[in-house]
């Protein structure tokens, strides 16, 4: 095992409002307007949301009757999926200009390990820089970078001043950003966690860092271990592209519970579309699907089921969602809607079966 530096370069891309940028991009006439991608005005579920309709409060995974309501000038939009994964190639493209380390989280959010850069420049700011401004120059689109020695802390940074921004956090500053952030921004706390921090004095990084490893563990299982070292600014995960996974999944937690068939439906085909794009990108299938359902009172059900051929199209996905939709009694409202897929190959280990319809 290769050693590891003493001081990591990373820094973490993410696209701004990437869905509903590129619509926003592609036609003029939606420019500088509230926008939705996903859903309509009577039903569905809001993909991405401009930030022009973020300003009423318009949020992904809510629901687009919440987000009309909200801001009844509302526009929607279909969502184009294979043209964001045709930018995504293109920015993704742009990255390996300056490294092989380039880890994708999503169509429009990546890890780079710049440490050794392909244009042996000594400044990670100096790379991010480029790297957006290149961005913008070939997509028309904006992206905001965090540059740290982690990748906890660049992705912290990245969202700090979105859009078009650009956070550096050095190693000097590292465990004093992390001990301002609120740890409902910490990336892995999700709102319950948040509550359950809440309610115990946690409301900071600073807060968190006063806990001791054993009494966090007791509390929060393996994950406390790891919020004893962010909150002192240390992760040592790498940058890892050719990660091999057991797995690719995606899932979503709603703003507002979902209750009605159509809802949960178009909410299932879009997390298909990220998971087939994630697998995509990966070049590995695989032939079995679990569904996940989160209830409104965080009751929790999995169906699974495997097929003869490899799940490689999105198509393919949402149609055995369905399936699997059928065996659920869908007695209570949603709140979280999740799909992963196992048993991977490369399409020629697997003698090239591919999907076919139901």
């Amino acid at each position: 095992m290769e050693p590891v530096p003493a001081v990591r370069k990373i820094i973490h891309i993410d696209m701004d409002a990437f869905y509903a940028s590129v619509e926003q991009r592609d036609n003029p006439s939606l420019r500088g307007k509230p926008l939705a991608v996903g859903g309509s005005r009577e039903r569905g579920v809001v993909a991405a949301a401009s930030y022009e309709a973020r300003t009423f409060g318009v949020r992904s995974a809510m629901s687009s009757r919440q987000a009309y309501q909200l801001c009844p000038n509302l526009l929607f939009v279909k969502p184009r999926f294979e043209v964001y994964k045709a930018v995504s190639r293109q920015i993704r493209e742009i990255f390996l200009q300056y490294t092989d380390l380039v880890e994708p989280l999503s169509l429009d959010e990546a890890y780079l390990d710049v440490t050794a850069n392909k244009p042996n420049l000594a400044s990670a700011r100096q790379i991010a820089e480029q790297i957006k401004a290149q961005i913008k120059a070939e997509t028309g689109l904006t992206a905001s970078a965090g540059v740290s020695v982690n990748k906890f802390i660049a992705k912290m940074a990245s969202d700090y001043r979105k859009p078009d921004g650009l956070t550096v956090v050095s190693p000097a500053q590292a465990e004093a950003f992390v001990a301002a952030l609120p740890v409902d921004k910490f990336y892995g706390v999700g709102k319950v966690t948040a509550g359950k921090m809440h309610g115990l004095g946690i409301h900071t990084g600073a807060d968190l860092k006063e806990w001791p490893e054993p009494e966090l563990a007791r509390i929060f299982g393996k994950a406390g271990h790891f919020y004893y070292r962010i909150s002192r600014g240390i992760d040592l995960r790498p940058v890892e592209p050719d990660r091999i996974r057991k797995s690719v999944g995606a899932e979503t937690t709603f703003d507002t519970d979902l209750t009605d068939p159509s809802d949960i439906r178009e909410a299932l085909d879009a997390i298909a579309q990220d998971v087939f794009a994630r697998m995509e990108r990966q070049g590995n299938f695989g032939r079995t699907l679990t569904l996940k359902v989160k209830f409104n009172d965080f009751t929790q059900i999995t169906r699974s089921r495997t097929v003869s051929f490899l799940l490689n199209g999105a198509t393919s996905l949402s149609e055995l969602a369905r399936h699997l939709t059928a065996e659920v009694e869908w007695s209570k409202p949603v709140r979280l809607l999740g799909l992963s897929v196992s048993s991977l190959h490369h399409p020629e280990a697997a003698g090239g079966q591919l999907a076919i319809p139901f």
